[in-house]
């Protein structure tokens, strides 16, 4: 009986010590953030539309991508207007995020015209990933109507790039799947498919990989990241993410996640391991409050760049390290 009682009394500090954790992730500590709304300068008579992604060069120079007459924008580190970026390219329809690889070449992503291309720094084409498609034949949105191949994409959303120099495409609204593709374009292999079950996707909306290869692909649609290797083995879950639409990993030997619930407005800092680091933000149209914050990007773990769909807006945030 007393040993009954002994084990017992294990288990019921386990039990306490695993709902002292869980409660700690689900209140993380609050961190306080520095907001400004202008820190871009756009040219007179310029204006952002639904702004969805932003990204930084190994200059610091910033890129938007955005719903209006100028899809893509370049800005210098101190915020001032640089240029137009592929005026007059055949693929802006839905603009849906910008990156920019180890090289500083851009990759822009249009959900609406399922392509993905690459720009050099003079912005010449250099590669077309997917294929536009065809009016007559894709008139819905409808999941079962996706893309056929493993090359072509149904409304792309992400692009993360491997130590290796190959690719990953989170895609996205239709395939719910991740693709895989090699430093030259040649596709690899892809894994995932439509539902809630650990290594399927309800929209996987956002992707980045960290220094040793590891994926890590923002599940908005249920709510969670999950993490895999390069050949598409789940390693882990991290359910305690809120609704993640826009991820960004830091540079550097010490690597930090970002993620961005778009809808509630809050963002988390995570370490690789899945550790809640801290949170802020909240809806609103105020300086430090987001309106569907799409996009995002972190040159280091105490400063981001958020792009807000709602709000027609780039803010930059001076995040108070965590003690």
């Amino acid at each position: 009986m007393k040993r009954v009682a002994f084990l017992a009394s294990i288990l019921a500090i386990g039990t306490m010590f695993s709902a002292a954790l869980l409660a700690q992730q689900a209140k993380p500590p609050e961190l306080t953030v520095r907001a400004n709304t202008e820190f871009l300068k756009l040219p007179d008579d310029v204006y952002f539309g639904e702004a969805v992604g932003v990204s930084l060069d190994s200059k610091g120079n910033i890129y938007v991508a955005n719903r209006g007459k100028h899809p893509l924008m370049e800005f210098r580190p101190d915020g001032t207007f640089m240029r137009f970026i592929g005026e007059g390219l055949d693929v802006y329809e839905a603009p849906h995020s910008v990156f920019i690889d180890p090289q500083d070449n851009i990759w822009y992503v249009d959900a609406g015209t399922n392509l993905i291309v690459k720009l050099d720094q003079q912005t010449r084409l250099q590669m077309v990933l997917g294929k536009k498609p065809e009016a007559w034949t894709w008139e819905t949105h409808v999941v079962e109507h996706g893309a056929p191949g493993p090359t072509f994409f149904y409304q792309p959303t992400g692009v993360a790039f491997a130590p290796d120099g190959s690719l990953f495409v989170s895609d996205g609204y239709g395939n719910s799947r991740v693709a895989h593709f090699g430093a030259d374009g040649h596709f690899i292999k892809d894994w995932g498919r439509r539902g809630p079950d650990p290594g399927q996707f309800n929209t996987p909306h956002t992707i980045v990989v960290d220094q040793k290869g590891i994926v890590y692909v923002g599940d908005r649609g249920n709510r969670r990241v999950q993490v895999f290797d390069a050949e598409g083995n789940l390693l882990k879950v991290w359910t305690n993410t809120g609704a993640p639409w826009s991820m960004c990993i830091t540079p550097g030997p010490n690597q930090i996640i970002w993620i961005a619930d778009g809808a509630a407005g809050r963002f988390y800092k995570f370490d690789l391991s899945g550790n809640i680091l801290g949170a802020f933000g909240k809806e609103g149209k105020m300086a430090g409050q987001f309106g569907w914050t799409h996009g995002v990007a972190c040159p280091n773990e105490n400063t981001l760049y958020a792009a807000e769909e709602l709000n027609f807006r780039v803010q930059k945030l001076e995040v108070q390290p965590s003690r």
